[in-house]
């Protein structure tokens, strides 16, 4: 902190300086530094590159996606196999663990490259000043105190103190995500309440020269620039495991305890009730525990997650990491910027404020398609003389211009200032050619804006003389300092005298629109002519001290960036869903606050607006404090971005953060899930990202929170069908146990993997597959300290669905003995024919079964009628499969032998096909009746 406090100190420092004592506080000089003094400066502050933290080895990185808990579970699920004499169950649970282990490595070494990016956005030369000369230079090779010499199109490659400078703009966007051109000088500051990237003769690493030229004095270089501080928080951001990752861990354990229990169970009833020798004993025991782990668990979460980024991408969200799709589904906060996520990034003139009339202007964007109406009456340029000369001299007074949709861009792009753009724009709308207005008048001379004056004036030949004036200036700025300058208004066609009445309606107006978070622009005009005593003849001497006086106020031009008309019913959404919304922009806030309100972000009349100097005052705990109420943040550094993530997190939330820029970089790493801007994003923020949107809408983060949600859905619906077969599986050898051995075990171990490797995994994958459910969006997100297999999964596996499938499977087991003669008296023996049918049927019994219970699984309390009963392809597939399967084993006769099975009859077939809808018919009854117990309860 004390560093950091420090530097920022030195920036204020310099910034209060004149340019000549910058040089000497700096120790340099005009002529720049000597070539001696600039190698001794870079063997003291190392070269001027954004160093790269070292991450681990590719080998250990690679090797970390085989040791996760559920791979290790499968490692020794395997291993075990290979003890009980089953090697190709082995083999196959070991080549799960390796897929599912080079698909994870993939996919994370994808991700994480911004540290690459953010080089890739330094220039690679830079002009200065040394011994006296311009020289050309690397970048890597600026040191402090160098003089750099910067124009339009260059990027600067090291943070500066202007020195001189000549109408410069600077894009800060990707340091402040803010897209508006910024004006910079060379005077000194004097005030204290800006920040760093405010402060205007500040240049800063990253950002590029829109127009004009300057001078500056290298103040810093490499790591030490704001660019090399927004590098270093991105790569010290430490990696923690998703919320999903940490549920599967715990998943495994659970699973692990259950599975030894029940081998351990099974193999001391072996020993001291069946009286079975120690050896046949192990070897069933471990037959069941590798029974009970679910080795198609990997696979299907893949698999669900997978087809949530397909899912997402369809809606315009591309995922990097797959583990981030569930993520979405447990965020319960969104920080989100505000230009072009939640706004158009379109400055778009809405209304035109003539001293008598107020006109609406329709249309958004930049496309000229609008009207401009008078109390709901369409008026134009033709019979309104105010509105002509308003459009005209705001249109005039303008230096940037809208470019068509060509074949490079589909959409209308802007060159030059967004807000200037817009004027052009409300010209078209009202009737004028922007291109003919311009032929027609000329301009011959500008008078560049600053921000002392708050204005810029432009000086036009005028076609014909009007009033003998034959030149023309349009002055645009703020609204209290141009209106003071004016000494006449034009009402009506007529120039009359501007009335303190006239002052204080114009300024009630804009303190009006200016409450809304609108950008007001006043707008006024003079004639010059060759009788002017003020103003002299030479056009190159006109300046705002002779040009901006005496001038005719016109009207006050209002525009916004309009919210994205489908934000505010995804906000609303998200609300519902018990997403909390931050809106943390780097745009003012009384204008964040308006865009707030008006997509329903914030209900409250006073929500509290902290600006980036408040929250460098705050301590955490007071920051905890106000992020508990409504709450929006303006004007904020990239590292306070970070502050807010890291604060929300140690309050327990699962936070998403959006971005565009390299000072959102950092915010998106830290975050759960870091969301970047498709379009409008750099390189760097899709880099930390987890997400890309590719529309760069808001709306577009909601969608994916449902898909989010439907993912973890897919997952234990898909643990609930696998846990559904571990009873009936489980079942059988307990009445072989507790019979004494008295009944034969009616189901062999071999087939109890079978129905877990080969019937039961396709289906289950398809499950993975499965919609969101209706009403999704209507619950809170999950608790994150409820098990994925909690209470209500077991007891419906253990206690429903697996009770009904064994009475089922022994049912047909014993039906095959008894209608071959076989009963309690005595069973078919070990071995013999009928055993070996009567296993089959008991097999084929839980196939049939599960058909049921993966139909039953796709929904919670919906009927499956409802969500369409064949329309999972997947699923569907899976069943055909596993029917297929299940005659393979039974009529080839190499399986027959390695499963132990044999041919069934006509009636037992009957029988099989019977079963699927007499348990959809009774789980559809339980579903009507939940339907109806949660509906009465939301009545009470």
């Amino acid at each position: 902190m004390d560093a950091k406090r420090e530097s920022h100190d030195l920036e204020q420092t310099i910034s209060k300086l004149v340019p000549g004592q910058v040089f000497e506080h700096l120790q340099t000089k005009e002529e720049g530094l000597t070539a001696e003094e600039a190698n001794k400066r870079l063997a003291q502050y190392g070269k001027n590159t954004i160093k790269e933290k070292q991450g681990k080895p590719l080998y250990i990185q690679f090797l970390a996606n085989f040791t996760s808990m559920m791979a290790i579970l499968l490692w020794i699920s395997g291993s075990i196999a290979f003890i009980a004499r089953m090697p190709e169950l082995g083999i196959a649970v070991w080549c799960v663990n390796l897929i599912n282990g080079v698909f994870s490595f993939i996919q994370e070494y994808r991700a994480g490259k911004a540290t690459e990016a953010l080089k890739q956005m330094l220039a690679s030369y830079a002009r200065v000043i040394r011994d006296g000369q311009e020289q050309q230079i690397l970048t890597d090779d600026l040191v402090p105190g160098d003089v750099m010499l910067i124009e339009e199109g260059d990027k600067i490659s090291a943070d500066a103190r202007l020195v001189k400078s000549s109408d410069l703009q600077i894009n800060q966007s990707a340091l402040t995500g803010e897209s508006n051109p910024v004006r910079k000088f060379s005077d000194a500051i004097s005030r204290d309440d800006l920040t760093i990237f405010e402060t205007s003769n500040l240049i800063f690493t990253g950002s590029t020269v829109s127009t004009g030229s300057g001078q500056a004095v290298v103040i810093k270089t490499g790591m030490d620039t704001e660019f090399g501080k927004i590098a270093k928080l991105t790569q010290n951001v430490i990696h923690e495991l998703s919320p999903l990752q940490k549920e599967l861990n715990r998943l495994t354990k659970q699973i692990s305890i259950i599975a030894m229990t029940f081998g351990v169970c099974f193999f001391l009833l072996a020993i001291f009730f069946v009286k079975d020798p120690i050896a046949e004993s192990f070897i069933f025991a471990l037959g069941m525990i590798v029974a009970f782990i679910p080795e198609g668990l990997s696979p299907t979460v893949t698999l669900a997650l997978a087809q949530g980024v397909q899912r997402m991408a369809k809606k315009n969200a591309l995922v990097k990491n797959l583990s981030s799709v569930e993520t979405l589904g447990c965020t319960s906060v969104i920080c989100t910027d505000k230009t072009g996520t939640l706004t158009q990034n379109e400055m778009t003139v809405n209304n035109i404020w003539l001293p008598d009339r107020e006109l609406e202007v329709t249309g958004t964007g930049y496309a000229p398609e609008g009207k401009i109406l008078d109390n709901g009456q369409v008026i134009s340029v033709d019979s309104n003389s105010a509105l002509k000369l308003i459009v005209t001299a705001a249109s005039l007074c303008s230096n940037a211009r809208v470019v068509a949709p060509n074949e490079e861009n589909r959409a209308f792009t802007v060159l030059g200032d967004p807000t200037e753009a817009c004027l052009g724009v409300a010209a078209e709308k009202a009737g004028i050619s922007v291109e003919q207005l311009q032929k027609d008048l000329p301009r011959i001379r500008e008078l560049h804006f600053d921000s002392r004056r708050k204005r810029m004036t432009t000086i036009h030949q005028l076609a014909h003389p009007v009033n003998g004036k034959n030149r023309v200036a349009y002055t645009k700025g703020a609204p209290k300092e141009l209106i003071n300058l004016c000494d006449t208004v034009f009402i009506n066609g007529d120039v009359t005298p501007l009335t303190a009445a006239v002052k204080q309606r114009a300024m009630e107006a804009n303190d009006e629109y200016a409450r809304l978070g609108l950008r007001v622009l006043a707008i006024a005009v003079r004639y010059i002519g060759r009788d002017d005593k003020d103003i002299p003849a030479n056009l190159s001497s006109y300046s705002p001290e002779n040009i901006e006086q005496r001038m005719t106020f016109i009207g006050l031009v209002v525009m916004a960036d309009p919210p994205r008309p489908e934000v505010a019913d995804a906000v609303a959404e998200a609300h519902k869903a018990g997403i909390r919304i931050v809106m943390i922009t780097g745009d003012y806030g009384l204008t964040a606050e308006s865009i707030a309100k008006r997509i329903g972000i914030v209900k409250g009349e006073h929500p509290r607006i902290i600006s980036g100097i408040d929250l460098e005052n705050m301590s955490d705990e007071e920051l905890k404090t106000a992020l508990k109420g409504e709450i929006v943040f303006a004007r904020v550094a990239p590292e306070q971005k970070y502050r807010v993530v890291d604060n929300l997190q140690q309050m327990g939330e699962i936070v998403a953060v959006t971005g565009d820029g390299v000072n959102d970089a950092p915010a998106l790493k830290r975050a759960d899930i870091g969301v970047a801007m498709g379009i409008a994003g750099t390189d760097v923020a899709k880099e930390a990202a987890d997400m890309i949107l590719t529309d760069d809408n808001f709306a577009s983060i909601v969608h994916a929170v449902e898909q989010g949600r439907a993912v973890y859905n897919n997952i234990r619906k898909f643990l609930l069908y696998i846990l559904n077969s571990n009873v009936p599986e489980a079942v059988p050898s307990a009445f072989f146990l507790f019979s004494k051995g008295a009944i034969p075990i009616p189901l062999t171990i071999m087939q109890i993997l079978f129905i877990d490797l080969g019937t039961d995994l396709i289906p289950a994958l398809g499950l993975g597959a499965e919609e969101p459910e209706k009403g999704i969006m209507n619950k809170p997100p999950r608790n994150l300290t409820e098990p994925l297999l909690n209470k209500k999964i077991i007891l419906k596996a253990f206690l429903w669905y697996g009770i009904l499938e064994s009475i089922v499977s022994m049912f047909a087991f014993f039906f095959v003995n008894y209608i071959n003669g076989y009963s309690a008296a005595g069973w078919a023996p070990e071995g013999s024919e009928i055993y070996i049918i009567a296993t089959t049927m008991t097999l084929s019994g839980i196939v049939f079964s599960q058909i049921a219970a993966v139909m039953n699984c796709r929904t919670e309390s919906q009927s499956v009628f409802r969500k369409g009963l064949w329309k999972n392809r997947t699923i569907n597939i899976g069943i055909i499969l596993e029917i297929a399967f299940l005659l393979m084993i039974m009529y080839v006769p190499l399986f027959q032998k390695v499963f132990g099975t044999a041919p069934i009859g006509v009636s037992s077939w009957l029988f099989l096909f019977c079963i699927p809808p007499i348990i959809l018919a009774i789980e559809e009854i339980r579903k009507a009746f939940s339907r109806k117990f949660a509906h009465n309860n939301m009545k009470l």
